[in-house]
Protein backbone atom coordinates (compact mmCIF):
# COMPACT_ATOMS: atom_id res chain seq x y z
CA UNK A 1 0.00 0.00 0.00
CA UNK A 2 1.03 3.08 -1.10
CA UNK A 3 1.48 5.92 1.72
CA UNK A 4 1.42 10.09 1.81
CA UNK A 5 2.78 12.04 4.38
CA UNK A 6 0.44 14.74 5.64
CA UNK A 7 0.18 17.58 8.47
CA UNK A 8 -2.41 18.40 10.99
CA UNK A 9 -1.94 20.11 13.67
CA UNK A 10 -3.14 18.78 18.12
CA UNK A 11 -3.48 20.81 20.56
CA UNK A 12 -0.54 20.60 22.56
CA UNK A 13 -1.79 19.39 25.79
CA UNK A 14 -3.40 16.45 23.86
CA UNK A 15 -0.07 15.84 22.34
CA UNK A 16 1.67 16.10 25.72
CA UNK A 17 -1.16 13.32 27.33
CA UNK A 18 -0.56 10.94 23.80
CA UNK A 19 3.12 10.86 24.79
CA UNK A 20 3.09 10.63 28.51
CA UNK A 21 0.03 7.88 27.51
CA UNK A 22 2.46 5.98 25.03
CA UNK A 23 0.23 6.66 22.00
CA UNK A 24 1.56 6.66 18.84
CA UNK A 25 0.47 9.47 17.37
CA UNK A 26 0.91 8.77 13.45
CA UNK A 27 -1.19 5.65 14.28
CA UNK A 28 -4.10 6.81 16.25
CA UNK A 29 -4.60 9.47 13.21
CA UNK A 30 -4.33 6.96 10.62
CA UNK A 31 -6.87 4.78 12.75
CA UNK A 32 -9.18 7.83 13.28
CA UNK A 33 -8.91 8.85 9.36
CA UNK A 34 -9.48 5.60 8.41
CA UNK A 35 -12.92 4.88 10.95
CA UNK A 36 -14.10 8.61 9.43
CA UNK A 37 -13.86 7.04 5.76
CA UNK A 38 -15.56 4.09 6.70
CA UNK A 39 -18.44 6.20 8.78
CA UNK A 40 -18.61 8.53 6.00
CA UNK A 41 -19.15 5.61 3.10
CA UNK A 42 -21.38 3.91 5.25
CA UNK A 43 -24.00 7.51 5.61
CA UNK A 44 -23.36 7.73 2.19
CA UNK A 45 -24.48 4.14 1.25
CA UNK A 46 -27.09 4.33 3.21
CA UNK A 47 -28.37 7.84 1.64
CA UNK A 48 -27.92 6.16 -1.20
CA UNK A 49 -30.67 3.04 -0.71
CA UNK A 50 -33.01 5.75 1.52
CA UNK A 51 -32.94 7.65 -2.09
CA UNK A 52 -33.42 4.58 -4.50
CA UNK A 53 -35.16 1.91 -2.11
CA UNK A 54 -34.99 -1.81 -3.48
CA UNK A 55 -38.35 -2.92 -4.96
CA UNK A 56 -39.79 -6.40 -5.33
CA UNK A 57 -38.33 -7.69 -8.81
CA UNK A 58 -40.05 -10.59 -10.51
CA UNK A 59 -36.76 -11.43 -12.21
CA UNK A 60 -35.18 -12.76 -8.60
CA UNK A 61 -37.98 -15.17 -8.34
CA UNK A 62 -37.89 -16.17 -11.83
CA UNK A 63 -34.10 -16.71 -11.17
CA UNK A 64 -34.80 -18.23 -8.20
CA UNK A 65 -36.78 -21.29 -9.94
CA UNK A 66 -34.73 -21.72 -12.71
CA UNK A 67 -31.75 -22.59 -9.81
CA UNK A 68 -34.34 -24.79 -7.93
CA UNK A 69 -34.52 -26.98 -10.98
Amino acid sequence: MATTRTTFTLDESLVEQARRLGINISAAAREGVAAAVRHALAESDRAAYERNPEEPDSLWTDAEAWGKE
